[in-house]
C-alpha cells in the first residue's frame, strides 16, 4: 500500500461513489457480461394522487430484485404486497427474467412474500439484533414474448 491513502468516511462525495460503480460495471461487463441494469417500480395512489404502497427495485442478468417493499399501515391487509409483487413480476418477465429476489427482516413480510412464491436461501442472524434478515427468492418461469 506504499504510495495509498486510505480513507474512511461517513460523507463520501458523489463522485466518488460514481468512479467505484462506474468501474465495477466495467470490471462485470467485461467478466460476465452487461447486466442490462434497469430501474423498476410499482406505485399504488390513492384518488389525490398520494402514494399509499409501492416497490423500488431493478432488473439485472436475468433476474428482478425487490429492494423496497412498502405499504401505509392504514393500507395493510388488503393483499398490497402481493399485488404490487405479481405486478413487478410480469414487468420482470416481459423484460426476459427468469428469477426475483427479495430480503426481510420483518415477520409479517416474510409470511407475505411466502405466500406469494418466494422461498428463502439464505438468513442472517440478529440483522437486526434480535430479529433475524431471511433473503427469499422466486423462479417466475418461462419469460414473456
Amino acid at each position: 500500500m506504499r504510495d495509498l491513502t486510505l480513507e474512511v468516511t461517513d460523507a463520501p462525495e458523489p463522485e466518488d461513489i460514481d468512479v467505484i460503480g462506474r468501474s465495477l460495471i466495467a470490471f462485470n461487463d467485461a467478466d460476465v457480461g452487461p447486466s442490462e441494469r434497469r430501474p423498476l417500480a410499482v406505485l399504488l395512489r390513492n384518488e389525490v394522487g398520494d402514494i399509499v404502497a409501492g416497490i423500488s427495485g431493478h432488473t439485472a442478468w436475468g433476474w428482478l430484485y425487490v429492494q423496497w417493499l412498502w405499504v401505509a399501515e392504514n393500507q395493510r391487509g388488503q393483499k398490497l404486497a402481493a399485488t404490487m409483487l405479481a405486478a413487478a413480476e410480469a414487468e420482470a418477465r416481459r423484460r426476459g427474467c427468469h428469477g426475483a429476489y427479495i430480503d426481510t427482516f420483518n415477520p409479517d413480510a416474510l409470511q407475505a412474500y411466502q405466500r406469494a412464491g418466494y422461498e428463502p436461501f439464505g438468513h442472517l442472524s440478529n440483522f437486526p439484533p434480535g430479529r433475524t434478515r431471511t433473503f427469499l427468492q422466486k423462479m417466475l418461469g418461462t419469460p414473456a414474448p
